[in-house]
């Protein structure tokens, strides 16, 4: 388990904090972390922890834009106000996270498992809640107790698709959204979520409908949702029976908005078969069947010539062929496609290396690290520095990737180690 310190000792903070009042419950909380520190761990940690996840959903703007208003159509009703911001993530898995300070996100997988915009307000109420009544500060006020005496947030970040590599920020955020919230603090979310949604004018019927599916969808033992939604936001039939009960006693002729909701989510649901085939594709590849691996992504990028998720596989797929030049385009097109995502940056930077093009590799490790600092980059950029002859340029980036317990940062402390000795 990865460890990220996020302050100093308790003995110094202790004295200055007191129990505050929780702005949603009005109960009294440890006050360890401040309000203007949940924003700026929320902010520090965003855009690395939206890289985690596979990066925006860029394909469809207006679908965006769409979530965000519903999101602060609710956010608007809550009880404490936040920088509240909303993001579609281009992921497949059916999840919805909060970290602190009110930025929140949603997965296309979960878009296209919901039937109207009612059950949209249920959800993204659902996290409203977690970020306004505080409970991810109080998840790192828990660990700071617990780490006696060091403000620290353990960072269990293995579940996600690139923790192995990741240093530096993105890990608080990847603890956060991982980690598993307590009943009180469901059932408080699910009891507050559907009050801010009813007075925002949904149905909030809509919030029995929707954990009525989930507990059926995990029963259903799909891999996809019981490591998404149901990982961290387990249903149940309490929950179906206390969403019942708090439902009957908020007005009734909310709006469902189902017309607009399937409007506004039209492209991903059309979209599903190519990703089904996306998916296919990538574990056609990790099997070693390349040919089916390939004709399984040209058939996704056959129907979504645009998404450079597909085109990084092919790129994938070239470099098992051992075809490096096909491989550079296919990555190249992938970072023209969706330029702020770390993951394209870093391949097409390897190859950019191949090619001697130290300059333009760079700038791509450069551009990745600034999205989500990872050890490959910074192993890299170690590497460039030595053929540049810039030795404490490549100390300072051997050290940072040495921090991963990845292959990479095995790598760097050697390289590390080989530099200082004079090697």
């Amino acid at each position: 388990m990865k460890r990220l310190l996020l302050a100093t000792s308790l003995s110094i903070l202790l004295p200055l904090t007191s129990c505050v009042e929780n702005p949603v419950t009005g109960e009294r909380n440890l006050g360890l972390v401040s309000e203007g520190q949940e924003i700026q761990i929320g902010e520090e940690n965003y855009v690395a922890t939206r890289q985690m996840q596979g990066g925006e959903y860029y394909l469809d703007p207006a679908l965006q834009d769409y979530v965000n208003r519903v999101g602060q159509r609710v956010a608007a009703q809550s009880s404490r106000q936040l920088p509240y911001e909303f993001t579609v993530l281009n992921n497949d898995v059916p999840n919805a996270w909060a970290l602190p300070g009110g930025k929140i996100a949603i997965n296309r997988g979960l878009l296209v498992e919901l039937d109207n915009e009612a059950e949209l307000a249920a959800v993204l109420g659902h996290e409203v809640v977690h970020a306004a009544a505080r409970h991810s500060a109080q998840q790192i006020e828990r660990s700071m107790l617990l780490q006696l005496g060091v403000v620290a947030a353990g960072v269990a970040a293995s579940d996600t698709e690139y923790a192995g590599l990741a240093v530096g920020a993105g890990l608080v955020g990847a603890q956060l959204i991982n980690s598993k919230y307590g009943r009180e603090a469901e059932l408080e979310s699910d009891r507050y979520g559907m009050r801010y949604m009813a007075d925002a004018g949904y149905d909030a019927d809509a919030a029995v409908s929707l954990q009525e599916t989930f507990v059926r969808l995990s029963e259903g033992n799909n891999p996809g949702w019981l490591g998404g939604l149901f990982a961290s936001h387990p249903p149940s039939q309490e929950r179906v029976a206390r969403n019942r009960e708090i439902a009957s006693q908020l007005p009734d002729g909310g709006e469902l908005g189902r017309s607009a909701y399937q409007r506004a989510t039209e492209k991903i649901r059309n979209d599903k078969p190519a990703y089904a085939a996306y998916n296919k594709g990538v574990k056609a590849l990790a099997d070693g069947n390349v040919s089916s691996a390939e004709t399984l992504a040209r058939e996704a990028l056959a129907a979504v010539p645009n998404e450079a998720k597909f085109h990084a596989l092919l790129g994938n797929i070239a470099l098992a062929k051992e075809n490096s030049s096909a491989a550079f385009n296919h990555f190249d097109k992938a970072v023209q496609l969706f330029p702020r995502f770390f993951e394209y940056r870093i391949h097409r930077g390897i190859l950019y290396m191949q090619r001697d093009a130290l300059d333009a590799a760079r700038e791509d490790f450069d551009v990745a690290n600034q999205l989500l600092p990872t050890a490959i980059a910074y192993e890299n950029l170690g590497d460039i520095a030595v053929k540049q002859g810039r030795r404490q340029d490549a100390i300072d980036a051997y050290s940072i990737a040495a921090k991963s317990d990845s292959a990479a940062g095995k790598r760097a402390r050697e390289k590390l180690a080989r530099l200082q000795s004079g090697g």
